[in-house]
């Protein structure tokens, strides 16, 4: 009977990692091998190079200026994605003045819920276009705003200049992430016994003692997953500079907004370097595995059961 039992599961998982194994890893495979070539992408022939993408990538100054704004975005995206949602997931579910108000949230909760979820459900594509419009230099929102309000001084062309321009993109992948991590802190913080925070309010701790010694301690967990999913979305970025931004197939001005996923299909649409790009490929799989590996590590904590 154990035995029969065994032999079902076993039926049972085999179509699930024979599909996995078809689309996943056999990709995968391909890659690696893939970056060992010098194939064009064109023809059948591939001729066996060896290491020589990797030491030309080792000596490609755009690659490393796009691993340096890649970088800028690591550091910057997920701290800010996780700030706002962390602050307004905390303003919709423990606000209030004391007691049971700042237990229960603010009226509306759900209601702010779904509109800052909203762009979640547009492509990423779509977020880059309306996002086009606001940054347009002439007749943007952006732009249009800061007159309305007697700032017209500040009006700039926010996606030709250098030193805007990677900024103005950082500014969308956040817009665009942090509604999403809105509500998955708001389940968490939903799921914390409501005792604990009676017991806190009871002793006169503020929202920010609260928050600090009680909330963020019991929601480390979800945060450590959100920071490696948004060092993910960091290290791409490709759909939102491809589109947004200016000069030959994105990237510009002066390769102000080059990152590694842009440079990355450059190389194998435009110029038919599909063996060096797929170096590229396995060089930022092993740059993402590291972040994840890393962050896991350093971030972990004592999980505090409750």
């Amino acid at each position: 009977m154990r035995q029969g039992k065994y032999r079902f599961l076993a039926w049972s998982v085999l179509p699930g990692l024979a599909l996995y194994a078809v689309f996943v890893i056999s990709p995968y495979v391909q890659a690696f091998y893939l970056a060992l070539t010098d194939w064009r992408g064109v023809s059948a022939r591939q001729k066996f190079v060896g290491l020589d993408n990797f030491a030309r990538l080792a000596g490609d100054s755009l690659f490393w200026t796009a691993l340096r704004h890649n970088a800028l975005m690591l550091l910057v995206v997920p701290l800010a994605t996780i700030g706002i949602a962390l602050f307004l997931a905390s303003m919709l579910n423990l606000a209030g003045r004391g007691g049971r108000a700042a237990i229960q949230g603010v009226p509306g909760a759900k209601f702010y819920k779904i509109v800052y979820f909203f762009p979640q459900l547009l492509a990423v594509s779509i977020v880059a276009v309306l996002w086009q419009f606001v940054y347009t230099p002439n007749s943007g929102l952006l732009n249009g705003a800061l007159d309305a309000v007697g700032l017209g001084s500040l009006t700039r062309p926010w996606l030709a200049v250098p030193s805007l321009a990677l900024p103005a993109v950082m500014t969308v992948m956040v817009w665009g992430s942090v509604g999403f991590y809105v509500v998955l802190f708001s389940a968490a913080m939903q799921s914390i016994p409501r005792d604990i925070l009676e017991a806190a309010a009871m002793d006169g701790a503020s929202r920010f003692v609260t928050f600090r010694r009680i909330t963020l301690p019991l929601l480390w967990d979800t945060v450590q997953v959100a920071y490696v999913y948004l060092g993910i979305l960091a290290m791409d970025g490709f759909a939102l500079v491809q589109i947004l931004t200016v000069g030959l197939n994105g990237g510009g001005p002066d390769n102000a907004t080059e990152v590694l996923g842009l440079n990355l299909w450059r190389n194998a649409f435009v110029y038919g370097r599909f063996g060096y790009a797929s170096a590229m490929g396995v060089a930022m799989f092993f740059l993402t595995l590291a972040l994840a590996a890393l962050t896991l590590r350093f971030t972990r904590r004592e999980r505090i059961e409750y």
